[in-house]
């Protein structure tokens, strides 16, 4: 690595100047200045031009090394250490998602004659590991850059008389190659003259200037930091060609604007579908230019999505240059920059494919746009306040409104998946299509509604670490391991009911105390924390016998009383009372949310008493063993279970089969020992399917399907005035394919209903869950294993955000599909209310679970 082998040129001019000296002086306390990019120079007209016999290119002497060579041996080892160190971090240049390849860099020395300044940068760049070329003469640096393409060029501009340096840097400017090219100006230094201004030298094109000091290590540094700095900078800038060549070529139409919504680029495709001439979009206001043909408030909508740093995608009707309406499928990307601010918003657009639709559809279009924007409103309502007309339309009196709202919320789900975009490009095809075509396509529909392609894209969500670390923690099995350390469940280990312990014989022979606690169990504001305490932190058993006693489970299976008393005894033994969380009061909630969800008349409707049952054996058994770990803890500790199931679903498939176990082990517990064979394997695979389903890693799929296999058919049905068509509504409900959806959709939503719980009741919860969080953050540490969720650190984790984070990622879309099937305004007040709690609290920046007394 260094100097290329000197090359003889003859005849070579040097640009020189009439005037005596640079007017440039410099404080002896500054070494260098870094400038501005202004870059494009003109080049200076009529210069005089002289002939002078010189070496283009000069070769470094052994004795010029010689000389220095004793001052720079400590110096020397030094650079050669610190250099090795970050020689093979700067092969690859990360841009964004782009990964580069840097070559060497190239250096250009300008100096007229061998000084201590130019064998100072020679001997830098030798160190530095940098392909150096000298030049003696402007012409020859010029011929040199137009071959090599030079990354740093090092101009003297200490002496006037050999050649006018600002004058040969506004030559090189003058170059394409020199766009991307950094020019250093090397001036005199002049303890006694007053410090000049620097902008001759920025109009000039230079990019920095620094002040003469032949030091070896200021030459290094200065090198370094050019190095990490500008050039490295202008290589990424350089790198930006490639991206405008993709922009340009590309067929759909692109249009990025400021965060002001001025225009600053459109790509060829953008000018001919709009019918603009080139250039004439730029600068201008978005508003300036005819983009809609309906009413100011729909651009509102949509900036009321992208300023909160969502994405809109929707069609529209848009206004060419000379007036014709077009249809088009428009995306538009907020991109976040300088601050974490939006700085800018990429618009893409596509032609649709029938620009000659009746203006009903293009009305029917709008419309679900605008709905798709109240959606986005309300569905981030972390970010900004709530929907005014959605929580008016929750908390109202007039039933039939809140249905409409519900319906529309059903229309306008967000929760795009690619397979949920292509049902309804389907759903609108039929509308214009032959029947033979449009049967076709219903049976197409069919295929993809009961296939395994519901899993949703999901992108940088608000990028906080509290909504990632719940997600990374909640739907992930733990991908990463770390071999030798083992966290051994005692699964084996299941509990027996203790004899010391007092049950009740029968309903009959309850306490006074647990009978007055579950007064009110068939309602929603039902205290399961006052059971709790009367039952001393076993309330399954007693609010298990007298749920199942309302829905007559005893009589459906066969059993005694006894038996199911046995049974509930067991499966609460078996939760873990040291759990704060995940114990028997969590089941015991799931289970009464389960019986109020079967009680809603929709519900009623569509499940036998064969789902009844198994839905509320699901709930009581859902978490049984749960060892108040993650899925994900227990995989990165290679956890016997995990081993067991694969890490896949290792908890749910543990408390599916541990419930089976523990029921069939022993006849006087085993409530489905007098059932008939195929009606108990029936039983039992719902009753799996609906464990599994609480799972948080198919949230996503499950929502998907209920929203479009039942949700939106029974709106459409709705909206075409066939409410009194029993028939096709049952068609819907009964189906079995949509009642495994609703049973599934029936226990994740009692499994994380907390957040629409009475106030007092969902700040209880959020303080469990928080604290077992905090433990496992605390074994994971201990342990040396991945921290799965690092911001449940219970010294700096704020419940308030990690709630809201939770409510905005998985319950307000679940929720308003339930909603809008079950009719649940009391569930959305509750929620809406406790979400405005939690703001209230992360508006005064506090961290705990309730305001400190006033």
């Amino acid at each position: 690595m260094g100097c290329v082998p000197s090359t003889n040129l003859s005849d070579s001019r040097v640009i020189c100047h009439s005037s005596s000296e640079s007017e440039e002086c410099n404080s002896p306390h500054q070494t260098n200045t870094t400038m501005s990019q202004q870059q494009q120079g003109n080049p200076v007209p009529g210069l005089f031009i002289k002939c002078y016999n010189t070496s283009t290119y000069e070769g470094r002497t052994n004795s010029s090394k010689k000389n220095k060579k004793e001052n720079s041996q400590s110096m020397e080892a030094e650079v050669e250490t610190s250099r090795s160190s970050v020689k093979a971090s700067i092969t690859d240049v990360q841009f964004g998602p782009m990964r580069l390849r840097r070559d060497q860099l190239q250096v250009l020395l300008v100096f007229a004659e061998d000084d201590d300044q130019s064998n100072g940068f020679h001997w830098a760049c030798e160190k530095a590991g940098f392909r150096c070329n000298i030049a003696r003469t402007p012409k020859s640096a010029l011929e040199s850059f137009l071959d090599k393409h030079h990354d740093i060029i090092i101009i003297d501009h200490r002496h006037s008389r050999y050649f006018d340096a600002e004058a040969l840097c506004r030559s090189i400017r003058t170059t394409k190659p020199s766009e991307n090219t950094v020019i250093v100006g090397v001036v005199q230094r002049h303890a006694d003259r007053e410090e000049s201004s620097i902008l001759p030298l920025i109009s000039a094109g230079f990019s920095r200037r620094y002040v003469e000091n032949s030091s070896r290590m200021a030459c290094y540094n200065e090198l370094i930091q050019l190095e990490f700095g500008q050039v490295q900078a202008q290589f990424k800038l350089r790198a930006c060609n490639s991206l405008f060549a993709a922009l340009e070529k590309s067929q759909e139409a692109i249009e990025i604007t400021s965060e002001d919504h001025v225009v600053q680029y459109v790509n060829p495709a953008f000018e001919t579908m709009m019918g603009y001439q080139i250039g004439e979009l730029i600068e201008k206001q978005l508003t300036e230019v005819p983009i809609n043909e309906k009413k100011a408030d729909f651009l509102e909508t949509i900036n009321s999505c992208i300023k909160i740093g969502k994405e809109w995608q929707g069609m529209y009707y848009a206004k060419k240059k000379n007036g014709d309406s077009i249809q088009q499928n428009v995306k538009i990307l907020p991109v976040i920059g300088q601050g974490g601010k939006i700085r800018h918003y990429v618009s893409i657009s596509r032609l649709c494919n029938d620009n000659n639709k009746a203006e009903k559809t293009c009305e029917c279009i709008q419309a679900e746009s605008q709905t798709d924007i109240q959606t986005c409103r309300q569905k981030d309502t972390r970010k900004g306040s709530l929907d005014v007309r959605s929580t008016t339309s929750r908390g109202s009196d007039g039933s039939s409104q809140r249905r409409r709202s519900s319906m529309a919320r059903v229309h306008s789900m967000t929760i795009e998946a690619p397979i949920t975009k292509v049902i309804n490009i389907i759903n609108a095809a039929q509308e214009s299509s032959p029947m033979p075509v449009a049967e076709a396509l219903d049976r197409a529909l069919e295929i993809l509604r009961t296939t395994e392609l519901y899993s949703p894209q999901l992108g940088t969500k608000d990028e906080d670490p509290h909504t990632s670390d719940l997600v990374g923690g909640l739907m992930t099995d733990g991908l990463r391991r770390l071999s030798g350390n083992e966290y051994i469940l005692s699964a084996k280990q299941t509990h027996q009911v203790a004899g010391s312990l007092s049950s009740p014989i029968s309903l009959n022979d309850i306490p006074p105390r647990i009978t007055e606690a579950m007064e009110n169990e068939e309602q929603w504001d039902f205290d399961i924390f006052e059971l709790e305490a009367a039952t001393h932190k076993r309330p399954l058993v007693y609010l298990g016998l007298k749920i199942f006693a309302r829905f007559g489970i005893c009589e459906f299976l066969n059993c005694s009383e006894s038996t199911l008393r046995s049974w509930l005894q067991v499966i609460e033994a078996n939760y873990h009372s040291s759990n704060s969380y995940h114990n028997s009061t969590h089941s015991a909630d799931v289970l009464h949310a389960t019986a109020y969800f079967l009680s809603k008349e929709k519900v009623k409707q569509t499940l036998d008493p064969i789902d009844e049952v198994a839905a509320l054996i699901a709930a009581t058994v859902h978490d049984v063993d749960h060892p108040g770990r993650t899925n994900s803890f227990l995989c990165n500790a290679g956890s016997e279970l995990a081993i067991l199931y694969n890490d896949t679903a290792v908890l749910e498939s543990h408390h599916a089969a541990l419930a089976f176990q523990l029921t069939t082990r022993d006849g006087k517990c085993n409530i489905f020992k007098n059932m008939e064979r195929n009606e108990y394997r029936t039983l039992r695979q719902v009753i799996i399917d609906m464990v599994l389903a609480t799972e948080m890693t198919k949230h996503f799929e499950h929502v998907n399907k209920f929203v479009n296999s039942i949700n939106k058919p029974l709106a459409a049905l709705e909206e075409n005035g066939n409410n009194g068509d029993g028939e096709s509504i049952k068609t819907v409900l009964r189906s079995p394919e949509n009642r495994i959806l609703i049973k599934r959709m029936l226990i994740k939503c009692a499994d994380i209903s907390n957040p629409c719980r009475p106030i007092e009741q969902c700040i209880e919860w959020a303080g469990r869950i928080s604290e077992e969080y905090f433990a496992q953050t605390d074994e994971e540490r201990r342990q040396g294993l991945p921290v799965v969720m690092p911001v449940f650190d219970r010294n700096t984790c704020s419940i308030p955000k990690s709630q809201l984070s939770f409510i905005d990622y998985f319950i307000i879309d679940m929720f308003d599909a339930w909603d809008a099937f079950a009719d649940l305004p009391n569930l959305m007040e509750h929620l809406n209310n406790n979400i405005k709690y939690w703001k209230g609290l992360d508006a005064r920046n506090l961290r705990v679970l309730r305001p400190p007394p006033e």
